[in-house]
């Protein structure tokens, strides 16, 4: 087995187990989700989107798909692959939603981790998929951050801005709000946006403030400012290709970063003022007469 079948395969066995473990905590998470959107009634969106990468494919049913050629519409980017549990679940829900708003929405859906279109073919075939799939190519994973999770939705407004990214099965009232939204249709939840700090875009982790499982406890804010400018300098060393910043956002639980974001936060931290002994006295010591 070569280095990049290796690669594959790897990465292939690491999407298949968040997968799996997201199809073991699926009631938990849809009831969570739906809990969440009934009590808050909020939907976020990126502040100042950055515009989504284009492509060109072929899609499976042989016609040309690009983002550009549904410009002026919402579309749902839809990252899955047929192995994916959750992925095959939230199927009949996508096909729902691109029937209900099929003038206003395109939902596009590309494969990962999959060798052969004619799996994936049967696949859409047997679930009766109403919107275009294609095969992703490792440079357009690479585009949108790697995807590190499946599935993986990306949100566009109509001008072809992404707007919001979503990880795992979510709740389907969730995207069709966010949809009506964008189409400027009635919605019963308030909008709020934020910054991109590298949760949907990984090239903006360098606009982060915190990283997940790093430690910035200690720091003066110089100090801080100066271990996140090396954070976003220095490249991980574990194979992903990315920033030790960006590995922390795309890997929390990459063993690599970790132990060097640690290292270099103990490297330029105050050291640890240390308690004074205590002062012997140059006197002699004064003893009872007998």
């Amino acid at each position: 087995m070569n280095l990049h079948s290796h690669t594959h395969r790897m990465r292939t066995l690491s999407l298949e187990a968040l997968c799996l473990a997201a199809a073991a905590l699926l009631p938990i998470a849809c009831g969570a989700s739906a809990r969440s959107h009934q009590e808050g009634n909020v939907i976020r969106f990126v502040r100042n989107p950055d515009a989504a990468p284009d492509f060109t494919l072929d899609a499976l049913d042989g016609k040309p798909l690009s983002l550009a050629a549904s410009r002026g519409k919402v579309i749902l980017l839809n990252f899955w692959a047929t192995w994916c549990g959750p992925c095959r679940a939230e199927i009949p829900d996508l096909i729902a939603l691109q029937q209900k708003y099929k003038d206003q929405l395109q939902i596009i859906a590309l494969t990962v981790d999959e060798d052969d279109p004619a799996d994936v073919k049967q696949v859409v075939a047997a679930s009766h998929i109403n919107y275009p799939v294609a095969m992703a190519s490792p440079e357009i994973r690479m585009r949108y951050g790697g995807i590190a999770a499946l599935p993986t939705s990306f949100v566009l407004d109509a001008q072809g801005r992404v707007v919001q990214k979503h990880e795992g099965l979510r709740d389907p009232v969730l995207y069709e709000t966010e949809v009506r939204a964008l189409l400027d249709l009635p919605i019963d939840a308030r909008v709020e946006t934020f910054e991109d700090t590298g949760q949907v875009f990984l090239a903006h982790a360098d606009r982060a403030s915190e990283l997940p499982g790093v430690d910035f406890s200690g720091l003066t804010p110089q100090q801080k400012q100066a271990v996140l400018h090396k954070f976003n300098a220095e490249a991980c060393t574990c194979g992903c290709n990315f920033t030790l910043a960006q590995c922390r956002i795309y890997d929390r639980n990459c063993a690599i970063s970790k132990s060097r974001t640690e290292k270099i936060i103990a490297d330029l931290s105050p050291a640890r003022p240390r308690k004074p002994a205590p002062e012997k006295s140059s006197a002699p010591a004064n003893h009872a007469s007998p």
